[in-house]
């Protein structure tokens, strides 16, 4: 599958919310209760200042989003930053996060990031596998934080440290 990553943008507002609200209505992978509005778009923007931040296209069409922003707005914690990624469901299983994955890796390399972090729902366990596939380690989890949908579950938090 060919994928291109365009750096995010307000024009991107519209696609992004509308995969991000995808799994906030039909899943626990996404914490909020209710599908958030379109100008909650600028809070992503925001959190990834300085940080790299993707849609992913096939074609022309918007079909996930990638970004990592900071863990700790610290600058003690700089080389540490968290991961995010939601994928459109019907691309779901197709390479697409390992691709993401890869890129922001990348990207973190070039800018000092040495520790990824990733928190995960623990019902998430496709995502758990995911990660764990791809070199990340469970260190941490915080047991019965958050209720959704009458569903109390943990977060799962996983690590990778980057290879220079």
């Amino acid at each position: 599958m060919k994928v291109t990553f365009e750096t995010m943008s307000f024009e991107h507002k519209n696609a992004v919310m509308d995969i991000f609200n995808y799994y906030v209505d039909n899943s626990l992978a996404a914490y909020p209760d209710d599908v958030l509005p379109y100008d909650y778009y600028e809070k992503f923007l925001d959190m990834t200042k300085c940080y790299p931040a993707y849609v992913i296209k096939e074609k022309d069409q918007i079909v996930g989003f990638c970004l990592l922003h900071a863990y700790n707005p610290f600058p003690t914690f700089k080389e540490c930053a968290e991961i995010s990624y939601f994928i459109s469901p019907e691309h779901t299983g197709k390479g697409i996060g390992s691709m993401a994955l890869k890129r922001l890796e990348e990207d973190a390399l070039r800018v000092g990031i040495k520790t990824i972090l990733a928190n995960i729902s623990s019902v998430n366990t496709r995502s758990i596998d995911f990660h764990k596939k791809n070199g990340f380690v469970e260190c941490g989890r915080f047991q019965k934080i958050i209720t959704k949908k009458g569903t109390p579950f943990d977060i799962v938090w996983m690590q990778k440290t980057l290879e220079c």
